[in-house]
């Protein structure tokens, strides 16, 4: 259980590892591949931990989630201090300290859930991706500082790519989070589509919300791409996290387009052999354009 400083339990069962690694495992990506120094797969574990543990807190925690994650918010300054007390946090502290982390891009996931309990439409594309800019695109940024290799220029790419894997979350996730109220699919393109609200609750997708999922599709795919120009400036091995997490996200997209954008009705994931192919082309891809340079 989540519990406070005095030990009030105030959440489910958030804490254990075994859950947290189980997620990671289900996850589009992998968090932290095994090619990876045992210290860089720690430090992107405890990262990801926390992201999860901030999710899990607004999405499916019982109660006041906005107590919740000011709670969250208080234990993560005192993860700062090295006087955390949730495991999660106990785990963060070495990775913020012993880095240097600056703690604002965990505030922002922390404030990207805090939006979800107040917006759960958003008009245009452009407001969208303003809200992955604080719920997604904080997670590359902080990969890119476990790496130490954060520049203007590769901030700027991991954005987009982060943005584009936080579409394709929101593309398999699109019953589900109509059913919890929330619909990250533009109210405009909704409109430009013939898509309604009640199209998001159906068993399988209709025509026109298949129409509207091409096109989310195509989006996420020019935003991902940004991952090969990003990886081709990073040395091997943070260059196979970037490659991963762009495949990742590639692979997924594969998946809704051989269900015919039918994203009620199929579990779109993507598949091994699909994400390895991605990995392996984005790689080959990273590594040309690399010499090249």
């Amino acid at each position: 259980m989540v519990s406070t400083e005095s030990g009030r339990s105030i959440g489910g069962d958030f804490d254990a590892p075994a859950l947290l690694a189980t997620k990671a495992r289900n996850e589009n990506f992998p968090v932290a591949s095994h090619l990876l120094p045992r210290d860089v797969r720690a430090s992107l574990m405890a990262i990801y931990g926390f992201a999860r543990l901030a999710d899990d807190l607004g999405d499916e925690a019982e109660g006041d989630r906005l107590a919740l994650l000011d709670w969250l918010e208080s234990e993560l300054d005192r993860a700062a201090a090295a006087s955390a007390t949730h495991p999660v946090l106990r785990q963060l502290t070495p990775v913020i300290r012993g880095l240097g982390l600056n703690v604002d891009p965990f505030r922002c996931l922390i404030e990207a859930n805090r939006m979800d309990q107040r917006i759960t439409r958003y008009r245009s594309f452009a407001d969208l991706v303003d809200y992955c800019m604080l719920s997604a695109a904080p997670v590359g940024r902080l990969v890119l500082d476990v790496f130490g290799v954060s520049t203007a220029e590769r901030i700027a790419l991991s954005d987009k790519v982060c943005t584009g894997l936080q579409i394709v979350e929101h593309l398999q996730d699109v019953g589900e989070d109509a059913r919890r109220g929330r619909i990250y699919l533009p109210a405009e393109d909704m409109e430009r589509f013939g898509c309604t609200e009640a199209d998001l609750l159906g068993t399988d997708s209709s025509p026109a919300l298949r129409r509207l999922v091409a096109m989310e599709v195509s989006r996420a795919r020019a935003l991902l791409a940004a991952g090969v120009p990003l990886a081709a400036t990073l040395r091997f091995r943070p260059r196979t996290a970037v490659v991963g997490f762009a495949a990742g996200g590639m692979a997924a997209l594969d998946s809704i387009e051989r269900s015919g954008y039918d994203v009620l009705k199929c579990h779109c994931r993507p598949r091994k052999l699909g994400f390895a192919r991605r990995a392996v082309s984005g790689l080959v891809a990273a590594s040309t354009r690399r010499g090249g340079s």
